[in-house]
């Protein structure tokens, strides 16, 4: 399978929606082995009740199974039943606990049956008929967990994990579904949780193939895909335009750095049509510059890039999530490496728009390259609202770890709506301040600003203070994902490296301005 075809378009099952679960089982096809029928199992007398139902419904003495097997109802423990060949229309029952029947706990459900399902044929969901929001998580943690990083091979990418072919989401027992509703539930969550399974396959890419370059030529095969208009800004037209911190960064490299512009323009748009633009810190290899990393510290850093593969993720979903709004995407490119041409501390560099900034360390590049694309936002583009995310700083992992990504913004409705987003998607943002106590810390002798403070903490906050420098007056916010952006386990709706943290959040947020 060509490379690309691994990252851009990574395979996931074929879904679809039969309203009863006699139909659904009736309808099966392909090879009998490959087969299973997945049923839920809540807390309570309710959720075993429900369960008996769809094990009937497959020609089971329910009673007799679930007394056998004693399926437990915690989140996501899966409870496989394997059934005599030829004797039912499946061989194998999977009831995984539901827990106390949360969106939460159907997400964890979910995931581990994406995990358990990997690699079968044609599978039967019996979950139709919950809530919106719970059979949306379903869906997404299933598409999420049934995916593996790649694996590079003599013949390039290849896929880590092959999902079910085929998934059927049914009702249970002779409970239905509203097949359009549940069908569209079910369509708009596997786009979203395929856009983020692009995002963590651009990020998991080897950095000796994933160059700037290499990240706008994907920019531009996703933008003939998904009907997005593309510009890409190479090292002469960054010098020509003024982009010096993009430039500064990538200036040790031996290959230069890119500023890529996307844009989903709605069919129905208007001058008068809102218009949001994303911002995604692209550093597709970040060795701290001269001031180097250590070894250990660069073993993830290929993933530095993450805020700019989610933001390509997001805009290419847009079409078929059908969002209503202008959405631009800007994606700051650059190695950071060790070179004759590196940047130093005590430099001071010119950004777009003009400001001075004086550099205090090198291993600081993100907000560097995130300063130039927001000035040019804020500048050139007349957002309603502006976003950036980026795998920004060591200080946000070290305050939240991986359970959540402080948000900072100069808007509140703008940082609720993207919290209350993430609450949907099970991506959790934190509210923090922009405290400008620490502002005066950013104060430079020698240029308008320093990029980074010494003497003080807040290390977080330091950073979202000295973006918000670059965004004029706008309802702006930072979403600083150097914690959740990155799995040390494959568990639950992440696999081992990179996350994709954010794409289904913003997906969520850009749906609902309608």
């Amino acid at each position: 399978m060509p490379r690309d075809d691994v990252i851009l378009a990574p395979r996931t099952s074929s879904w679809s929606v039969d309203p009863r679960l006699e139909d659904a089982l009736s309808a099966l096809a392909g090879d009998a082995e490959r087969r299973a029928l997945v049923v839920p199992v809540s807390e309570g007398d309710d959720g075993r009740a429900t369960a008996a139902t769809a094990l009937t419904a497959l020609g089971l003495d329910a009673d007799t199974v679930l007394a056998t097997h004693d399926p437990k109802a915690s989140a996501g423990r899966v409870t496989t039943v394997p059934l005599a060949p030829g004797a039912h229309p499946v061989r194998r029952v999977h009831l995984v606990g539901a827990g106390d029947g949360s969106a939460s706990a159907w997400r964890t459900a979910g995931a581990a049956v994406g995990r358990a399902t990997r690699g079968a044929g044609h599978v039967v969901h019996a979950v139709a008929g919950s809530a919106g929001d719970h059979l949306a998580a379903w869906v997404e943690a299933v598409v999420l967990g049934s995916w593996a990083s790649p694996r590079w091979t003599r013949d390039g990418a290849t896929a880590g994990a092959e999902a079910a072919e085929r998934v059927v989401v049914t009702g249970t027992g002779t409970a239905t579904a509203s097949d359009a509703a549940t069908a569209r539930t079910v369509e708009r969550a596997v786009a979203r949780a395929t856009a983020q399974l692009v995002a963590r396959g651009l990020a998991h890419t080897p950095s000796n193939t994933k160059n700037p370059a290499w990240m706008a030529g994907r920019a531009r095969a996703l933008a003939r895909t998904t009907g997005l208009e593309v510009t890409v800004w190479d090292e002469k037209e960054l010098r020509r335009d003024g982009f010096g911190g993009i430039l500064a960064v990538g200036q040790g490299s031996a290959t230069p750095p890119r500023l890529v512009r996307l844009d989903h323009v709605p069919s129905a748009a208007t001058p008068r049509t809102p218009r949001v633009v994303l911002v995604g810190k692209g550093i597709t290899f970040d060795t701290g510059g001269l001031q180097v990393k250590p070894g250990d510290g660069m073993l993830a850093m290929k993933t530095d890039m993450s805020g700019s593969a989610i933001v390509l993720a997001v805009l290419a979903a847009c079409r078929a999530l059908e969002v209503p709004v202008h959405v631009t995407g800007l994606l700051a490119l650059a190695e950071n490496a060790v070179g004759g041409g590196s940047y130093r501390p005590g430099d001071v560099i010119t950004h777009y728009g003009g400001t001075t900034v004086e550099i205090g360390n090198t291993d600081a590049e993100g907000r560097l390259v995130m300063a130039d694309a927001l000035a040019y936002a804020d500048l050139e583009l007349d957002p309603t609202w502006l976003v950036d995310v980026a795998t920004l700083t060591g200080a946000a992992r070290i305050a939240l770890g991986r359970v959540a990504a402080p948000v900072f913004a100069t808007d509140d409705a703008l940082r609720d709506a993207l919290v209350d987003a993430g609450a949907t998607t099970g991506e959790t943002l934190w509210p923090m301040p922009l405290s400008d106590t620490y502002r005066r810390a950013l104060d430079s002798d020698v240029a308008d600003l320093n990029h980074i403070a010494t003497g003080v903490g807040g290390g977080a906050v330091i950073a979202a203070l000295f973006l918000r420098e670059f965004v004029g007056d706008r309802r702006w916010a930072h979403l600083d994902i150097a914690g959740t952006g990155r799995s040390d386990v494959d568990a639950g709706i992440s696999a081992k490296g990179a996350t994709g943290f954010g794409t289904r959040l913003l997906l969520r947020w850009l749906e609902g301005m309608r």
